[in-house]
């Protein structure tokens, strides 16, 4: 069981891997798709990635398919996530909804991003988690630019995000013209 909370917003850190977090993962993921089974949902992000390390959050792909964005976030909402604040939160046409998460004796931040199935943004996603999972030594790079960034003092999640995106969009440029 778990119990979806208040998010707590907090600095960009560098955490080991928690075995847990598929697990937390997985019951959230079974949850929004009972609450509308339109919605498929899959677990990304570094805590999909057996072993890396990172900020430890929880993120979730939230998919739907054309015309059904709605119901999709409605899903979401439904069991007590919330829409994202501070400052430049995803718009409603692409959310990302947020919460804390009690299960399994720990507390996780989970990011839900509801996005249409099989669009571009879904497919770099899978696309990127599918090769950090088939290449440890991609891991490492990954966890080694992580590092990297937080060693420059870069601790704002949004600029921590952001620092990412250059190593992130060289990986998937190198998978789609190998």
């Amino acid at each position: 069981m778990f119990e979806v909370g208040k998010y707590e917003h907090g600095p960009a850190a560098f955490a080991e891997y928690d075995p847990r977090a598929p697990q937390v993962a997985q019951l959230l993921i079974d949850a929004i798709q009972q609450r509308d089974p339109r919605v498929v949902v899959e677990h990304i992000g570094s805590t999909a990635v057996p072993g890396c390390r990172g900020k430890g959050v929880i993120d979730l792909a939230v998919t739907y398919n054309a015309g059904d964005l709605e119901p999709a976030k409605a899903a979401v909402d439904a069991l007590g996530f919330q829409k994202q604040t501070g400052r430049d939160p995803w718009p409603e046409t692409r959310p990302m909804r947020v919460a804390s998460v009690s299960a399994l004796g720990a507390s996780f931040q989970a990011h839900a991003h509801v996005i249409e199935r099989n669009g571009p943004e879904h497919k770099i996603l899978i696309t990127f988690r599918d090769a950090l999972c088939r290449d440890s030594q991609l891991r490492i790079a990954y966890e080694r630019n992580k590092q990297e960034i937080l060693a420059r003092g870069i601790i704002d999640s949004l600029e921590y995000s952001n620092a990412k995106e250059s190593f992130i969009a060289t990986i998937l440029s190198r998978l789609a013209n190998p």
